[in-house]
C-alpha cells in the first residue's frame, strides 16, 4: 500500500512531508476518526470533502481525490496545527524535510485554517522561540509558494497587517497570508 512518510517536525513550521512506502501501523478507529477531524479542520469544507488524510506515522487514514493531502496536528504539540497541502507543497515539504534545494516553478497552496503553534519567521529549522528568530504564532492562514522572483514585492514583517514572506533568502521561502486576526 502506498504511504506518505512525514518527518516528525514541530508544525511550528510551515510544512512537512515526503512520499515513500511503509508498512501499515495499526491505529484505532477512534484515533483515526479524531486525526481525520483534526486534519480536515485545516481546510475549507468543499476542499476537505475530498482530501486525502495521512497521519504522522505515514498511514493513509482516508483516500481522497482532489489532490490535497491533510495532516493532523503533530503529536508533540499541545495546541493545534493541522495542514492541507497540494502536490507542489508536498514536493516543497520533501525538500525541506531532507534539507534539499527547492525552487517553485508554479503556484502551490497549503491551508492552515485552524492556525498553528508558531514558527520562526527567519529560520526554517528553529524548534522554538529565541530572542533573535522572530517567532510568529499565526491564526488561520494560507501558505503560498511561487517562483522566487514573485516574492520580492512582499514584506517580511509578520505584523504588517497582511501577507508576508517567511524564510526569505532560503529555498523554502513562501508567502504567509493571514485570514482574520492573529490571536
Amino acid at each position: 500500500m502506498k504511504k506518505h512518510t512525514i518527518r516528525n517536525c514541530s508544525l511550528d513550521l510551515a510544512a512537512l512531508a515526503a512520499a515513500s512506502l511503509l508498512l501499515p501501523i495499526a491505529v484505532s478507529a477512534e484515533e483515526s476518526a479524531d486525526a481525520i477531524a483534526d486534519a480536515l479542520s485545516a481546510a475549507w469544507p468543499g476542499m476537505a470533502e475530498n482530501a486525502t488524510v495521512v497521519d504522522w506515522e505515514g498511514n493513509v487514514l482516508r483516500e481522497g481525490s482532489n489532490g490535497y493531502t491533510c495532516f493532523p496536528t503533530p503529536p508533540m504539540l499541545s495546541g493545534t496545527a493541522p495542514m492541507c497541502m497540494d502536490s507542489e507543497w508536498m514536493e516543497w515539504a520533501d525538500a525541506w524535510s531532507n534539507k534539499k534545494d527547492f525552487e517553485a516553478d508554479r503556484l502551490g497552496i497549503s491551508y492552515m485554517l485552524a492556525g498553528d503553534e508558531g514558527a520562526s519567521n527567519i529560520d526554517p529549522y528553529a524548534e522554538g522561540p529565541t530572542d533573535d528568530n522572530e517567532w510568529v504564532k499565526e491564526g488561520a492562514h494560507l501558505m503560498i509558494i511561487v517562483p522566487p522572483e514573485l516574492l520580492e514585492a512582499f514584506p517580511t514583517d509578520p505584523d504588517n497587517g497582511g501577507p508576508y514572506v517567511m524564510w526569505k533568502g532560503t529555498p523554502y521561502a513562501h508567502l504567509m497570508v493571514p485570514i482574520g486576526s492573529r490571536d
